[in-house]
């Protein structure tokens, strides 16, 4: 809530052409950062052009991997406040009523810059090939790889303006910290085979429901595991973390707005069942399975070293050797 500014917000993503699929799961660090740098050149190139806006944008970026049907289907979520600061910094510059930038425009960048840089991952050695994919490994089938998608018309989406802030906050919600299916999804487990529900977007959101074996279900969810440590969710331009702070005091500044009674200017409740409960509207202390009982702190349980000790049970065979301490960490 402290990031958000009184303008209209939009919604825009990114997604990556299906003929790049097994070279995006053999390398997703590589291929997933540079989705991040040029969706993120993309927007603020085009912003800046006095042809269009003319000013510097901020925005926030979210990946994900996956469909309705778990398939992999790599692509980014960006929510972008509606205008941005002037090059002089000295005024707002808004956007159009319901319409952020050209997106055949940001499409034809977008497809330049992110077929550039997977050149240059390419040229530098930092792309692997394996199985079917082997053969990109010489460079004229991954040239050609790259013509034929110079060729075709990428997709970038711009989705009608949010509501408002209540409707920001409510999608940065429900979609920032997702995983690839939740678990209301899931309908059925039996004779090792799962049965989901999906939306047909092709078809006006339909609900359907879809039965895979186990085995290719857990492939399916696992392709959308990400690589150690790496960060989903980034933020760019004026919402960059380093200057944050002080850019979007300049922005309210200069849409005459005051700053906002976030938590960043009200004392922090006494204890984290009571922020819990202002956060979510839910209490921690009411029972969750009768709703009307309390619950009843019986005992802290103090954080332990990063070697976690497990003991095994005694042996009840006296001649066997005492028991013996396992470090799983």
């Amino acid at each position: 809530m402290a990031d958000l500014l009184p303008v209209e917000y939009f919604h825009v993503v990114f997604t990556l052409p299906e003929q790049l699929a097994s070279l995006v799961l053999q390398n997703k660090r590589v291929v997933y950062n540079l989705l991040f740098a040029t969706a993120a050149e993309t927007l603020r190139t085009i912003a800046v052009d006095p042809k269009h806006l003319g000013a510097e944008i901020g925005f926030l970026a979210v990946l994900h991997t996956w469909g309705q049907t778990l398939r992999h289907h790599p692509h980014l979520h960006c929510v972008v406040p509606g205008g941005g600061i002037s090059p002089d910094g000295q005024r707002w510059v808004s956007c159009r009523k319901g319409f952020f930038l050209p997106v055949n425009v940001l499409a034809r960048l977008f497809r330049r810059l992110f077929l550039a840089a997977l050149t240059h991952a390419f040229e530098q050695g930092k792309l692997t090939f394996h199985g079917t994919s082997t053969y990109l490994a010489q460079p004229l089938a991954f040239k050609r790889l790259l013509a034929s998608l110079r060729a075709r018309e990428w997709w970038v989406y711009a989705k009608p303006p949010f509501d408002g802030p209540e409707q920001v906050l409510a999608y940065l919600g429900r979609y920032t910290h997702r995983v690839a299916i939740s678990n209301h999804r899931l309908l059925n487990l039996e004779n090792g085979k799962v049965t989901f529900s999906w939306k047909d977007y092709r078809h006006g959101h339909q609900r359907c429901s879809m039965t895979l074996a186990a085995d290719e279900f857990i492939r399916r969810f696992l392709l959308h595991v990400l690589p150690r440590g790496f960060q989903r969710l980034r933020q760019f331009g004026f919402l960059a973390n380093r200057r944050r702070r002080h850019k979007l005091a300049l922005c309210r500044t200069l849409l005459g707005a005051a700053a906002s009674p976030t938590i960043a200017n009200q004392p922090l409740p006494p204890d984290y069942q009571s922020l819990y409960q202002n956060l979510t509207g839910q209490s921690l202390q009411q029972c969750p399975a009768c709703p009307t009982g309390t619950m009843k702190l019986t005992q802290s349980l103090a954080p332990l070293s990063s070697a976690i000790v497990h003991h095994v049970r005694p042996c009840h065979n006296r001649s066997a050797p005492p028991p013996q301490a396992i470090d799983s960490s």
